[in-house]
């Protein structure tokens, strides 16, 4: 019986067990004889670097699932890694594999990216316990090791935590993918497969940053500026605020970017240009300056008082302002830096004044369970764009490397067209659907 076949018409877990597995599955992957490809080229353009095609399937370990992916979505590690920066993540597989035993399956010559995923189980390892063959999931990206005694305080604290599909192999950008159980998270019921796979990585660590007791404890009445608003960690973040009951204020790069967030329901939005961020001032500390007071003045314009918390993930570009825009005694809470990740601020600024910096990166699997509990009851809703299938991963890609999405993309992998997956139509009728429609590609 084909595997393929047998999801497509939504055929019970027995049949799903007796689906012969493909010797091979397409998928979205990077090649490491390419890794020099770009050499000094200032735009290392990703649909170069990314190919689609048949990769080997993977055997599953006694702690892992294999997972039909129905739809995946991009996230900037992905470009990140189609870039080859801050170095080929070839190096992140090779540091794994030296684990032995299991890991040394990632070692390979070609890495299948991808850290989104909804999908249905059609393989369990023998160690797994909760999950079953027929299960629909949403994959949480952060994959740790329980037999690190800092998991057991914060998921997020084992030395060997891993951002899947980044720094593991058999990612999500594909037609399988392999996971840990201790990913796995019921899928939503009133949301399509590739709304559902959008949510992932960016909502669970936006709800780490500002929710969760390990980021920047959000409460009503805050005011929390957030840099790139309208891109996949933005949207979320704009919805989180609102939800606790705090106010934000969103940056955006362009009128139709701050229309969106107009429709999410955001307070306040302010352009780039609007304040003259409109290209690299980080070299230079007076300019840094200058522009903190401009935007400054520009909020309390609009709030009547300083922001209470800095939503910080472009990096070199912003985070000098956001050091000196947040309030005294306020935090700037970090997940990344995608401008450039060599940082400068005045550090007067944060010790006179007793501000905070917090990193934060990912989320553990209870405050990823805490986020879809959010999204699976409607009070945070999924914010996608556009849709590509996976033969045109690499474009859609591009187009998170060039700015040019609202929220989030969505990859349709082996869902054969948008829209499907919903098993709640109720719901999702009462709960009205998605926050945007997304563009087919």
């Amino acid at each position: 019986m084909d595997l393929r076949e047998a999801l497509q018409r939504g055929a019970d877990p027995e049949e799903l067990e007796r689906a012969v597995l493909p010797a091979t599955y397409k998928a979205a992957y990077l090649r490491a004889e390419d890794v020099d490809m770009f050499g000094d080229a200032t735009d290392r353009d990703v649909r170069k670097s990314l190919v689609v095609g048949e990769v080997p399937m993977p055997e599953i370990a006694p702690d892992e699932v294999l997972v039909a992916v129905m739809a995946s979505a991009v996230n900037y590690n992905s470009v990140w890694s189609a870039m080859f920066l801050p170095v080929p993540t070839f190096a992140f597989l090779k540091q794994f594999a030296r684990q032995g035993g299991w890991a040394a399956r990632h070692d390979l010559p070609h890495h299948v990216i991808g850290s989104d995923g909804a999908g249905v189980i059609v393989r369990v390892g023998s160690g797994v316990r909760r999950w079953k063959v027929g299960d629909e999931v949403v994959i949480h990206p952060s994959q740790v090791d329980d037999q690190e005694a800092g998991t057991h305080d914060d998921g997020m604290l084992g030395e060997n935590q891993r951002a899947w599909g980044f720094e593991t192999n058999f990612g999500s950008m594909a037609e399988y993918t392999v996971a840990r159980a201790s990913q796995l998270i019921p899928k939503p019921r009133h949301l399509t497969w590739e709304e559902a796979a959008s949510n992932t990585l960016c909502a669970t660590t936006v709800y780490r940053m500002l929710v969760g007791k390990h980021g920047a404890r959000l409460k009503q009445g805050d005011v929390v500026l957030i840099w790139g608003a309208a891109g996949g960690l933005g949207t979320y973040a704009v919805q989180m605020v609102k939800n606790g009951g705090g106010i934000p204020i969103g940056v955006v790069s362009s009128p139709r970017k701050a229309e969106t967030l107009r429709e999410l329901g955001c307070d306040f939005v302010i352009d780039r240009t609007e304040i003259g961020l409109d290209g690299d001032v980080a070299a230079d500390p007076d300019a840094v300056i200058r522009l903190g007071k401009r935007l400054g003045s520009r909020i309390r314009e609009l709030v009547g008082r300083d922001p209470d918390i800095v939503f910080e993930h472009t990096g070199r570009a912003t985070f000098g302002v956001s050091v000196f825009v947040v309030r005294r005694g306020g935090v700037v809470v970090t997940c990344g830096s995608s401008s450039g990740y060599q940082h400068s601020y005045d550090n007067r600024y944060l010790w006179m004044k007793l501000k905070s910096i917090i990193g934060s990166h990912g989320a553990n699997l209870q405050e990823a369970v805490d986020c879809t509990r959010l999204i699976a009851d409607g009070s945070i809703k999924p914010v996608l764009s556009e849709v590509y299938r996976l033969d045109g991963a690499a474009d859609a890609c591009r187009r998170v490397q060039l700015n040019e999405h609202v929220g989030k993309i969505g990859i349709l992998c082996l869902a054969p067209s948008a829209g499907l997956g919903v098993s709640d139509p109720a719901l999702r009728d009462r709960l009205g659907g998605n926050a945007l429609t997304p563009t087919i590609q």
